[in-house]
């Protein structure tokens, strides 16, 4: 019994000792899952993973557990994922395999070169074998990208970095690889990494294709060929053409003319492709190609050669195996017996300028484009490019000529019925009417009054309205009615166009017709046989012509002052005329004054109509100096250029109310408000007003006044509403011009924006 109680108690103190040796183990541990390490497969209950890890995610005793990423770097810089920092870096190493080939008498095994990538971003491994021709195995990727275990008893763990080197054996899948060689990156990174990368070793030739090139070499000369490979040329120049516009002058020839080609070049074979620009209405049928694409002879057309005659190897006999040792093959002929040579055009043939033999037509080239100008000059050192001019001279307008006009229909219909078979009617100029046609305040419309000049004397009063209007060009002449003219007045010419004096009748060419530039104040109109002058225009019209002085220079105040600076040496004298009439000296003249002044002394021109000189003016004393001014800038002035420097520099007027229509206005208002206790009224405005009522010399009559404002007693007429919208008809302008287009006219301003500064004026004055 006390042999059993020392038992129980040593084996106590054992496991208190395990127990405190697990508590210590535990402490400061926060993980204590458990892995799941059974499961059901097929309704099964069976151990579906060994791999997992125990309690705590903490490796079972004796598990051993595979890397999920790589081992470089190893905690170097930021935390940074590996496929991140090794992201499209692959090692890149060439290995070979000797493939045993069992069923072969010519052969025991084959060497078979690959390519091994490995991706350093995951540990990734792939194997390529580099295809090659006429092998007839299946060549390509051999190993797919993945992750390859070691091989056993290590095959729990992969590949890693470490376990590459130059002249070292790697096994994939009970394949052993032996590495020769690596790349330039593959020994830097591998030296990076700590590893002594070992010296290429030998590359083994396959015996099978050593003896294959043996056999093909029987069957060449003895004498090497030169190499038919046109592979780099074509990867090199793929897709570059070098391109030239040419001139074919086939105009010597019957029918012949010249025809613009586009030449193309390609660098890929030395190819030549021509293409023919085709004029619009050329008469020539529309072609793909002018020359297809093949390779320009220069001495063409060389003949015609028999089948077989051009090649580039001639074989002489072709001989078979007549024993087991003896290869079949066949005979060249080493020294070219009966070549033909042929030199064909090159890149360097084709520069600006040169002239090339197509088949048997010389086309010049005339130009290129840029593409061809940048390789000549990098790889010819070529700098001048002058493009010669391929366009045709222009051939001699033939000038068509038109019967002339037989006087049925207008002149446009007559001409349209001679330019084609189909007659068709004159287009008019649609846009201009729609911008210049009438509408809202705008009319667009140019009124002149104007009279007849004339021998007789019962027309010599006449008076007319001639309308010109913009859209058309049309014109339309219109007499008032007066009392007792013995005219009924109305429309004395209906809206047409006028044609300008002095044209033939009959002719091939297209009648001139009167401008509106040819309107203006104090022109001569003839409109059909009847010569009108030009007397006064509307506002509408002289705003129109200042508005648009490129075309009525008479208009423009700059060249009507240009033509008074001109005069400059006479501008004393233009001075004390204008001293003279002015006796008060108030810098201001009125238009009749001014207008008659300019007319007698600076224009020599008489008075317009409706307008007199007073006879006080005439009586004055500037009548003295008459004789003085008279010569002064004659005939450089007209009556339209007068009227536009009194319309720049005339006094403005203030507005004078009507007395009728504020009297009318005021009975409206009382009207409305009932207003009628005008006495009071009266008697109200006297009290308060005691100061000027009792004084006589600011007497306010209020009794009139208010007499006036007396709406019962003194009626006025009811206030009509004004047309604001009311138009005037086109053909009719039933309100006379005003002659006189301003009322005074400050004359000193126009002297010193002439003739001098404002100083000099006022100490001559």
């Amino acid at each position: 019994m006390c042999l059993h109680f020392k038992a129980n108690k040593r084996s106590y103190k054992v496991t208190l000792a395990i127990l405190c040796c697990l508590l210590c183990s535990q402490i400061g541990k926060e993980k204590f899952h458990k892995s799941q390490h059974w499961g059901f497969c097929n309704n099964v209950r069976m151990l579906v993973s060994d791999g997992k890890p125990g309690i705590g995610g903490e490796p079972l005793p004796g598990q051993k557990t595979k890397p999920r990423n790589t081992t470089y770097p190893k905690g170097e810089g930021s935390a940074v994922p590996s496929w991140v920092v090794f992201d499209k870096q692959v090692l890149c190493f060439d290995a070979y395999l000797e493939d045993e080939v069992p069923d072969k008498n010519q052969e025991d095994y084959r060497i078979r070169y690959y390519k091994i990538y490995y991706y350093l971003e995951d540990d990734t491994i792939q194997v390529n074998e580099p295809e090659v021709l006429n092998s007839g195995l299946n060549q390509g990727i051999f190993i797919r990208r993945h992750r390859i275990s070691l091989p056993p008893p290590d095959e729990d763990q992969f590949y890693t970095v470490y376990d590459f080197n130059v002249s070292k054996d790697v096994v994939f899948y009970d394949k052993t690889f032996k590495i020769y060689d690596c790349d330039v990156f593959t020994k830097n990174f591998l030296k990076k990494v700590g590893i002594r990368v070992n010296p290429p070793g030998p590359r083994p030739e396959d015996p099978y294709m050593k003896s294959r090139r043996e056999t093909l070499e029987y069957m060449k000369p003895l004498r090497p060929y030169e190499s038919l490979d046109t592979r780099k040329q074509f990867l090199e120049y793929d897709g570059k053409v070098l391109r030239f516009f040419c001139l074919w002058d086939d105009s010597g020839s019957l029918f012949g003319d010249r025809r613009d080609l586009v030449l193309h070049y390609f660098l890929a074979d030395g190819t030549i492709e021509i293409k023919e620009l085709m004029p619009q209405n050329s008469g020539r049928d529309a072609m793909a190609l002018f020359l297809r694409r093949s390779k320009l002879p220069k001495h063409g057309p060389p003949g015609i050669f028999q089948p077989g005659e051009i090649t580039e190897q001639a074989v002489l006999n072709v001989y078979g195996g007549l024993s087991l040792t003896r290869m079949p093959g066949y005979l060249l002929d080493r020294y070219e017996l009966g070549k033909v040579d042929q030199e064909f055009y090159t890149d360097a043939d084709l520069t600006i300028g040169a002239t090339i033999n197509v088949w048997g037509r010389k086309v010049l080239l005339c130009d290129c484009d840029e593409f061809t100008k940048c390789y000549y000059r990098s790889n010819y050192g070529i700098e001048n490019f002058t493009s010669i001019p391929c366009k045709a001279p222009t051939p001699p307008k033939i000038e068509r000529k038109f019967p002339p006009y037989n006087g049925f229909g207008s002149e446009e219909d007559s001409l349209r019925t001679c330019i084609g078979l189909r007659p068709t009617p004159h287009k008019k100029d649609f846009k201009k009417f729609m911008e210049l046609d009438s509408y809202g305040n705008i009319s667009n419309i140019l009124r002149y009054f104007a009279k007849l000049i004339t021998d007789k004397c019962e027309d010599v009063d006449r008076m007319f309205v001639i309308s010109y209007y913009l859209s058309d060009n049309t014109i339309s002449v219109f007499e008032p009615v007066e009392r007792n003219s013995g005219y009924d007045g109305g429309m004395f010419l209906k809206r047409v166009r006028i044609k300008r004096p002095g044209q033939e009748l009959f002719k091939s060419e297209l009648s001139e017709y009167i401008q509106p530039e040819e309107l203006y104040i104090g022109a001569k109109v003839n409109i059909n046989g009847y010569l009108f002058l030009l007397l006064n225009a509307d506002e509408y019209t002289l705003k129109h012509m200042e508005n648009n002085t490129d075309k009525f220079p008479f208009s423009n105040l700059q060249l009507v002052l240009q033509k008074l600076k001109d005069e400059e040496a006479k501008s004393r004298e233009i001075k004390q005329v204008f001293r003279a009439a002015d006796c008060n000296f108030t810098i201001v003249m009125d238009y009749n004054t001014f207008s008659c002044l300019l007319h007698h002394y600076l224009v020599a021109w008489s008075p317009p109509f409706g307008l007199k000189c007073p006879e006080s003016f005439e009586e004055s004393r500037e009548c003295q100096k008459r004789e003085i001014v008279m010569n002064i800038t004659v005939g450089k002035l007209i009556e339209q250029e007068v009227i536009t420097i009194a319309r720049h520099y005339r006094v403005p007027e203030e507005p004078c109310p009507n007395l009728d229509l504020l009297i009318a206005q005021a009975h409206e208002q009382l009207k409305k408000n009932t207003f009628e206790t005008f006495d009071e009224f009266i008697s109200t405005c006297a009290y308060e007003d005691r100061e000027k009522f009792e004084d006589s010399e600011k007497q306010i009559n209020y009794e009139s006044f208010f007499s006036a404002l007396n709406w019962r007693m003194n009626p006025t007429p009811p206030l009509v509403a004004p047309s604001y919208l009311k138009e005037v008809c086109e053909d009719v302008w039933l309100g006379m011009p005003s002659p006189i287009p301003a009322k005074c006219i400050d004359y000193f301003t126009l002297l010193k924006d002439v003739y001098g500064l404002e100083e000099q004026i006022c100490q001559f004055w």
